[in-house]
């Protein structure tokens, strides 16, 4: 059994501090709520929501051989500067074409931060010595991520209570962020990756990069690994604000806060659910690394709860239909749970199978494929939506994408940890 062995030292602080302000988006726990209040439709929103993972299709491979080229310290902070960005858009715009166009500037913020970052915890593994405690350690990080999730929504609650306004809640997320460049800069200049081999020029090593990412992609397993892990993060993104509808309707239904106006209430039982549920989801991550360590490798927990995260969703959405709310809410809280869960494990399952000397570009890869489902998905579910209803677009959608799953069901074979571990 894989026992943990790192040690948590200045860099693993750095790492979860990075991961806690990242996800201090006090936006997020309204941010479909505010396009609804802005007055656009589920469609007008899935079309934004679609552009945004479209963009991030587009952009992630070259944000990766840029990052894996030039430096990943400051294409994080390009990232971050994009989503300030973002961030005032958001607020001041009230047109689709202006939001479409904040949407764009948060697409390549996200672009330029995901594989990017992923590389860098992994590149310090490699660098360590820790190369088989990427589930445990990469856990250990997201589930500080979590824990400022539900700390944001509750200060985000506080906030629309006292601004009587979900729009504000933009502003104050630039702060954590501004603080995040600051702590990028601070990480060791090693976890740049190999940008200066040499005497070669960047155009070089560019062509060099990309090469290596190619040989990557020609295994059609590769393709397979990647779908299947995909397949649910990109659902988990097309879905997840669709549980602040859910929430509003469930805070119209309580005999409580009644003194507080429609928008007030709903702020208050969004606030409580999104803080417990990240804590929930803070310890899933921790926990991911343990989970796979009861099975032979990484493929069955990743196929379990792939559709087991499918089929509460499907559920969710008839519950959802037939206004049995509270226990669609209960159910669809799970698809946050199972991803938080099965996240470290298919990044770890991902990166063990990919070339190391593009890391950044192959993660990269991973998360343009998480794009590509999300997009297609959202934008599925914003048009099933508008016509037929929330419930029922969640439930529709659900089935084609546990019909996807299936066929996508990892195979058992290939070294895994666990199994790397008891070899040597």
């Amino acid at each position: 059994m894989l026992k943990q062995t790192f040690t948590k030292n200045v860099q693993y602080a750095k790492f979860c501090a990075y991961g806690f302000l990242k996800d201090l988006r006090f936006y997020e726990p309204f941010m479909l709520l505010v396009f609804l209040d802005k007055g656009l439709s589920y469609l007008e929103i899935g079309t934004l929501y679609a552009t945004r993972e479209v963009l991030i299709n587009i952009t992630e491979i070259p944000s990766g051989i840029f990052a894996d080229s030039v430096g990943r310290r400051m294409t994080m902070v390009f990232s971050f500067l994009a989503y300030i960005l973002a961030f005032i858009t958001f607020y001041f715009a009230d047109r689709f074409e202006i939001l479409l166009l904040a949407m764009i500037a948060y697409a390549f913020g996200d672009a330029f931060r995901t594989g990017t970052h992923k590389a860098m915890i992994f590149d310090y593994l490699r660098l360590n010595g820790w190369e088989d405690q990427k589930t445990y350690y990469y856990g250990h990080t997201r589930a500080w991520s979590q824990r400022g999730a539900a700390i944001s929504a509750l200060i985000a609650a506080l906030l629309v209570l006292y601004q009587g306004s979900y729009a504000p809640i933009f502003l104050f997320t630039i702060i954590p962020y501004v603080l995040n460049m600051f702590l990028i800069l601070s990480y060791p200049k090693s976890l740049d990756g190999n940008r200066h081999a040499g005497d070669k020029r960047v155009g070089q090593e560019f062509v060099t990069v990309f090469r290596s990412l190619v040989v990557t992609m020609k295994s059609l397993s590769m393709v397979r690994t990647i779908s299947s892990q995909a397949l649910y993060s990109g659902y988990y993104k097309a879905f997840k604000d669709y549980l602040q509808p859910l929430l509003q309707t469930l805070a119209l239904s309580l005999p409580i806060f009644l003194a507080f106006e429609v928008q007030k209430r709903t702020a208050l039982v969004i606030g409580i659910v999104y803080s417990l549920l990240y804590a929930t989801t803070a310890f899933a991550s921790s926990k991911s690394g343990a989970l796979a360590s009861h099975f032979n490798g990484l493929a069955t927990p990743l196929n379990i709860t792939l559709l087991i995260g499918l089929s509460l969703g499907l559920v969710s959405g008839l519950l959802l239909h037939l206004s049995y709310v509270v226990l669609a809410v209960v159910l669809y809280l799970g698809i946050y749970i199972l991803e938080n869960l099965r996240k470290p494990m298919g990044i770890a399952y991902v990166s063990e199978r990919m070339d190391q000397t593009s890391l950044a570009s192959a993660l990269s890869v991973e998360s343009q494929a998480e794009s590509m489902f999300a997009a297609a998905i959202a934008l599925l579910l914003g048009w099933l939506s508008t016509l037929f209803g929330v419930g029922l677009g969640i439930l529709f959608v659900s089935i084609i994408c546990l019909l996807l799953g299936l066929v996508l069901q990892l195979p058992q074979e290939g070294a895994t940890e666990s199994q790397a571990r008891r070899r040597s």
